[in-house]
């Protein structure tokens, strides 16, 4: 929804809304809990206003995973209230490059890691993508200065960047001897762990993917015909705390990624198929392992075909498997997922019914049903 400031269009205001809700049904709970539920994965509300071609000012607020076990009885709880995932402001440096600052999602390592939620061809992201989301950011967004253009078909994204200090990890180092936490800032303070550093490069052979806002697109529905090869970083020197039962040890933080995404029309441009895939390599610290994180790599891929068809109505199968290998454990943890989606009109209105299997230490299976409207 675009409001034109003046006669030319040139300043404006943009509002975008979006909302997915799940039913979810989970095979591995306690006796005490029912099997389907319902929640509102996301609720958000995105603008942005462009008053000289100069200047931009983006706002993103909203919540996310809202369920009955953690809504509150006047909506006052933590996990009912609004919070802004983005808030930026940007100056250009010409036709092609920017700088900014702010709680941006600017993110580097791969285009999983800046992965917009509004057009995803699966269910939800892969996880372990999002590699610094709660460790050193805020839901996937740092605070600090980024510079992002391109040259050509070249595109790139780099960004210097404050550490959280509240890390999601809060496992206290006196009570897990010989364990490394992401905790650098809060234990070794901002002068050792302050910082963190990270950039994403892409080359695209075929047309050319906007970078005016940095959330990256997981389906073209056949409108372009795209094909992307990527390499990024993430680098946070002693973001992590090892402690060999005498001292706390600083551990460097790296993260290094390449993919390749590949969506393009089949046939007479009423059918599409969609492919991505990537290698990731993590080095959290030593034997590091706390929820979706852990030293080690892992190899992620998806692929979906949209079926030719005369109506609105658009139907896509797709294919998704991850396999996560960690240092700390023996085994890999593996992760398959089959979906398909029902879009309605196109992105704006689209069901989408997934089984996804994970396999590890523990085996859990869960068939969720999304409906989304977005406008």
């Amino acid at each position: 929804m675009k409001f034109n400031l003046n006669e030319e269009g040139s300043k404006y205001m943009r509002v975008i809304a979006w909302g997915q809700m799940w039913g979810q049904y989970n095979d591995n709970l306690p006796e005490d809990k029912k099997a389907i539920e319902f929640s509102t994965r996301r609720a958000r509300i995105l603008t942005y206003a462009q008053i000289t071609p100069k200047f931009l000012v983006l706002t993103h607020f909203g919540l996310n995973s809202l369920n009955a076990d953690n809504m509150s009885p006047t909506g006052k709880g933590e996990s009912s209230q609004l919070f802004f995932h983005d808030f930026w402001v940007q100056y250009s440096l010409g036709k092609n490059h920017a700088i900014g600052s702010g709680l941006h999602y600017w993110n580097g390592i791969s285009r999983l890691n800046s992965q917009g939620t509004l057009n995803l061809m699966t269910l939800d992201n892969n996880r372990q993508s999002w590699s610094t989301l709660g460790l050193s950011d805020q839901f996937a967004r740092h605070q600090g200065v980024y510079v992002k253009g391109s040259f050509g078909k070249f595109q790139y994204r780099v960004s210097i960047n404050e550490s959280m200090t509240n890390s999601l990890d809060s496992r206290v180092l006196a009570d897990n001897v010989n364990t490394t936490i992401y905790a650098g800032r809060k234990v070794l303070g901002s002068k050792e762990s302050g910082m963190n550093y990270a950039g994403y490069f892409e080359y695209g052979f075929f047309d050319a993917e906007s970078n005016f806002l940095p959330y990256r697109v997981g389906s073209y529905l056949g409108t372009k015909k795209v094909f992307n090869i990527g390499a990024g970083f993430f680098l946070h020197p002693k973001g992590s705390v090892y402690n060999d039962g005498t001292s706390n040890i600083g551990e460097d933080v790296s993260i290094f990624a390449v993919d390749a995404f590949y969506d393009a029309p089949i046939g007479d441009k009423k059918g599409a198929i969609t492919a991505y895939a990537t290698y990731q390599n993590n080095n959290y610290g030593k034997n590091y392992l706390f929820n979706a994180y852990g030293t080690g790599s892992f190899v992620y891929g998806h692929a979906g075909y949209m079926f030719h068809s005369e109506k609105l109505t658009k139907i896509q199968p797709y294919l998704s498997f991850a396999s996560n290998s960690y240092d700390a454990v023996d085994d890999s943890r593996n992760v398959f997922g089959l979906g398909t989606n029902v879009y309605l009109n196109g992105h704006n209105s689209k069901l989408t019914l997934e089984y996804k299997k994970k396999f590890g230490e523990s085996k859990t299976g869960t068939i969720t049903l999304q409906a989304m409207v977005y406008l």
